[in-house]
């Protein structure tokens, strides 16, 4: 009995952490996302800037965000298949130039990985797709 309960116990520390270093990221990646506020919104009330709002952006295909004037590039990455989850906003975020030749966003990417880690589980934290 005793061996069961430092077993759950074990277990309920770890799942805690395991939120709070996931909550931790989320703050990160809302401190990295200014970097990115100038043209997209993401939460209540978002709407497009001169990016799309980002809202539910994990799991949505790329190109299709409602009422949003995309490049040609990025409406046929999205024709082709192409799905926002976290390895292609991974590879995006790093150097969206040359992920998607011809997409019309200036930024130039963000190079830490730790950065792009944190500005994906921000996301995530927007999109049911997370």
């Amino acid at each position: 009995m005793l061996k069961r309960i430092a077993i759950a116990t074990v277990l309920i520390g770890a799942a805690v952490g395991s939120a709070d270093a996931q909550s931790d990221l989320e703050k990160a990646g809302a401190n990295v996302f200014k970097k990115c506020a100038a043209c997209h919104a993401v939460g209540e009330g978002a709407k497009n800037r001169v990016g799309p709002e980002l809202n539910d952006v994990v799991g949505r295909t790329a190109g299709t965000a409602p009422d949003y004037k995309y490049s040609n590039a990025m409406k046929e990455a999205g024709e082709k298949g192409l799905v926002w989850g976290d390895e292609t906003l991974h590879k995006y975020l790093e150097n969206p130039k040359a992920f998607i030749p011809g997409n019309k966003m200036t930024f130039p990417g963000l190079k830490k990985e730790d950065e792009r880690d944190a500005v994906v589980a921000y996301l995530k934290s927007f999109s049911k797709g997370g």
